[in-house]
């Protein structure tokens, strides 16, 4: 495929998934402009709202700044007025990037992955530009830089990921070939990227998977306050949708608070307050609904919830283990010992990275702080990772014992011997033929033929007797 077609398909996937988002805004918004507001409804404030949603959805953080009005008609105070909104719905920019990761695929399976990043990446910040200029809103605002250079990182570096991976799995005749070949004429780093990449997935994804485990618990525990903050909202039909739209968008950020609690961290849900297995910590919380999945108490056995992240280690580690030993690898220690910095590491650190998108502020005052902290995260998960994903590379594999092997005689006729530790066949289950051949030590002697094919004389009782001849020199024998 030529360079041209494919810069023109990434161009087509980045405009694809940015207007995506922005459509996944304007529809809900346009039904509540329609249901909730009718004729009263500002149709001019619709398109930049939408814009703002997906903009904060693509990590860029809003300046609000509520006006007079409402300060007077909600008795806020005035220094309360201006704050900013950083912890985004991770639900937006996860469809953007898992997106850009599969055109970043497609670019590098077409030959060509270095010029459909670089065009993807192109029309995203154009996009964000056009977004940004017809979007003035005096109530949430952004700085323009960030208006336009986050919403492009978000599609650029995941589509230069799965670029990446897809040209080393399918080749790309440049860059990733000559490293590829270089790691490959080492004995020691040949089996590494593939194993310490199988390790790293299933690390990151297990603390996903953890934290999505821990949500789930907590609702099933917790339901009852979330339903009764639904009803202390006093909002109908629609009012309870929007809120369970939103917080749809918030589940991934929900599912990285869970794994920073299952890592032992926890987070946090305004400043001065901590939720994790060692104990809660809470002051006034907001009235949102999700919000009641935090627990007020827990017990102390709490603390067992590490062991999550260790097994995750475990099955990282094994299955890099497996990979290892597909390519002949496992032998060398200090390969395994390469493949586990390489899961630790990266994975504390790509765990860290979702503490950081999961964190920011919700409004002002104490509601500045809410979410994991990284540099925490970071330090338990990899202490966790170690543990486990040592015990299963470093660990002795049993190994079932080696086959006997067969004499061709018994491979001719069809029977296999059993193994070591296996019952010996009853003798009605071997048929005769092979059970005199197998088992029969009384069976006559085969005659021997001399070179010139003339037949001996059978072996007597008397040959192997050593006193039979003794007294005789003409070595008569006895009868």
């Amino acid at each position: 495929m030529n360079r041209l077609l494919v810069a023109l398909l990434a161009a087509f996937d980045a405009l694809i998934a940015a207007a995506v988002g922005v459509a996944a805004a304007l529809a809900p918004l346009t039904v509540l402009w329609v249901l909730g507001l009718g004729g009263t409804a500002d149709w001019g404030a619709l398109w930049p709202v939408s814009v703002r949603l997906w903009q904060f959805g693509q990590l860029v953080p809003l300046s609000i700044t509520l006006p007079p009005e409402y300060l007077t008609a909600t008795g806020i105070p005035a220094d309360a007025a201006t704050f900013w909104i950083s912890l985004a719905p991770l639900a937006f920019a996860a469809f953007t990037a898992l997106f850009a990761a599969r055109s970043g695929a497609r670019a590098a399976r077409s030959g060509a992955w270095l010029v459909g990043v670089a065009s993807g990446a192109l029309v995203t910040l154009v996009v964000a530009w056009v977004a940004w200029r017809t979007s003035a809103n005096p109530v949430a605002a952004v700085y323009g830089w960030q208006a336009l250079l986050v919403p492009t990182a978000v599609f650029a570096l995941p589509a230069l990921v799965g670029a990446i991976v897809g040209a080393w799995r399918h080749g790309d005749d440049g860059v990733v070939d000559a490293v590829r070949a270089r790691l490959e004429r080492s004995p020691l780093l040949r089996a590494v990227p593939e194993a310490a990449a199988r390790g790293l997935g299933i690390a990151v994804t297990g603390f996903l998977a953890a934290g999505a485990a821990v949500v789930a618990v907590a609702t099933v525990v917790r339901g009852g306050e979330v339903v009764a903050l639904f009803e202390s909202a006093h909002v109908d039909a629609l009012g309870v949708v929007m809120l369970g739209l939103v917080q749809l968008a918030y589940l991934p950020t929900l599912a990285v608070w869970g794994g920073a609690f299952a890592a032992g961290p926890g987070f946090a849900v305004g400043s001065g307050t901590a939720v994790s297995p060692a104990g809660v910590e809470l002051g006034v919380l907001p009235g949102i609904p999700a919000l009641g999945l935090v627990p007020d108490a827990l017990s102390p056995w709490a603390l067992v919830i590490v062991l999550l992240i260790v097994a995750v280690g475990f099955l990282a580690g094994a299955a890099a283990r497996r990979r290892l030993a597909d390519a002949d690898a496992e032998a060398a220690p200090r390969t395994r010992a390469v493949v586990l910095a390489i899961i630790v590491l990266g994975g504390a650190g790509a765990c860290a990275g979702l503490a950081a998108l999961a964190a920011g502020s919700i409004g002002p005052g104490r509601l500045g702080d809410v979410g994991p902290a990284a540099g925490p995260v970071a330090i338990a998960v990899g202490a966790e990772l170690l543990v486990g994903a040592a015990i299963a590379l470093f660990g002795p594999v049993r190994r079932g014992p080696a086959a006997l092997a067969a004499p061709s005689s018994w491979a001719a006729d069809g029977f296999v011997p059993p193994a070591e530790d296996a019952e010996p066949p009853a003798d009605d289950a071997v048929p005769l033929s092979r059970r005199t051949a197998r088992f029969s030590v009384d069976a006559a002697p085969s005659p021997v033929l001399t070179p010139d094919e003339t037949e001996t004389a059978p072996l007597q009782p008397t040959d192997l007797d050593p006193l039979a001849t003794l007294g005789d020199p003409d070595g008569d024998r006895r009868a």
